[in-house]
């Protein structure tokens, strides 16, 4: 049960959905766009989220389309990451997004949902991030086609009255060697210490990574370094760390040195599965 009360609403139109949020945020309603609701409800009861109206994105067309066309296949943002995971149109994003929360969740949480969130994990951003996806924006001023690296920094760069309609992917990408792994503190149960992503593009490894910073991201100094085969592994894993993005989270779930000593334990198994794998 949350603590407040909010008003709901459930568009069928972009444009609806778009002069609803001016409409009420003129109205002093702080509203908030939602496709599963799970992060307002496990925030709100913590006092970590208000809203006066709520704005349900799910009826949207656009926002539910799954398909390949072209030579891009088409994901909606308020696709829940159980209904990804058993489509299995890109098996790296079903590998990676089949590990977030448990199976009764994944029913709920959506994709746009868990990369639009304020937790540090979004492991559902990392694979989009290395396939240098394409995001569609919808907002005041129109929609808007925007590749996934110039408006993800640390989080997606959503302007008031903004908010993701879908995801973009060319297929050579969906198709390309890669490998995902969650480590955990506590075995297969627990919250995730560290999410890693890499795929193979041609002769590069790509590489993002999740929970060991506060922020999800992919670093293309720490590629470089990865893919310098004129070092041997050991150093260009050494290499690799040094070009890490701070700061490197300290907490309960895992100190910064212990992190660290789990990523470069990752960053070798990527070199392993990926470093001999032909383009």
């Amino acid at each position: 049960m949350l603590p407040f009360d909010f008003d709901y609403f459930k568009p069928t139109t972009l444009k609806e959905a778009v002069h609803l949020y001016q409409y009420l945020d003129q109205g002093g309603k702080q509203p908030q766009f939602f496709s599963g609701g799970t992060e307002l409800i496990t925030l709100g009861r913590i006092d970590l989220s208000y809203t006066e109206a709520v704005i349900d994105i799910k009826d949207i067309p656009e926002c539910k389309v799954m398909q390949i066309g072209g030579d891009h296949l088409l994901l909606g943002s308020t696709l829940t990451l159980t209904q990804i995971e058993e489509a299995n149109l890109f098996p790296l994003l079903t590998k990676t997004a089949s590990e977030v929360a448990d199976h009764t969740a994944r029913g709920k949480i959506s994709l746009g949902g868990n990369i639009c969130a304020q937790i540090f994990y979004r492991e559902a951003v990392l694979p989009f991030l290395l396939a240098d996806s394409q995001v569609l924006i919808v907002g005041p001023e129109g929609k808007k086609m925007v590749p996934i690296n110039e408006i993800f920094h640390e989080q997606l760069q959503l302007k008031k009255g903004e908010f993701l309609v879908q995801l973009a992917t060319e297929t050579r990408f969906i198709s390309a060697p890669f490998v995902s792994i969650k480590r955990r503190q506590q075995w297969d149960t627990g919250y995730p210490l560290i999410t890693i992503a890499a795929l193979k593009s041609g002769q590069e490894m790509r590489v993002a990574i999740s929970g060991l910073c506060p922020f999800p991201f992919r670093s293309k100094e720490l590629e470089a370094a990865l893919n310098n085969r004129d070092l041997p592994v050991v150093a260009r894993i050494d290499e690799s760390l040094a070009k890490l993005p701070k700061p490197i989270l300290d907490d309960v779930e895992g100190s910064a040195p212990y992190r660290l000593f789990v990523l470069r334990n990752l960053l070798s198994d990527v070199l392993a599965a990926l470093d001999t794998t032909g383009s």
